[in-house]
């Protein structure tokens, strides 16, 4: 039992992000090339986009930055955010 706890711990896990390698991503204010087609037309959304005639998808670099449920900077509470 010892040494297949032993083993375990030597081998790395698939979701290390040491062990998977180039990850293409949309950067906002630059030239974005779709990695299938070529072409540079894109439908943008909140964590993807999307090349306008492959369909080919790309994660936000900004939205790496960005954790679900997390606040931005200057974020002020209202009195709705309050009152919930």
């Amino acid at each position: 039992m010892a040494t297949f706890i032993r083993e375990m711990q030597d081998e790395g896990f698939p979701h290390d992000p040491r062990h998977r390698g180039y990850c293409i991503q949309y950067r906002e204010n630059e030239v974005n090339h779709c990695p299938s087609c070529g072409r540079s037309h894109w439908y943008v959304g909140r964590v993807s986009a999307e090349c306008g005639f492959c369909a080919t998808a790309l994660p936000l670099a900004a939205a790496a930055s960005r954790g679900a449920g997390t606040r931005g900077r200057g974020h002020r509470p209202t009195a709705m955010s309050e009152a919930a």
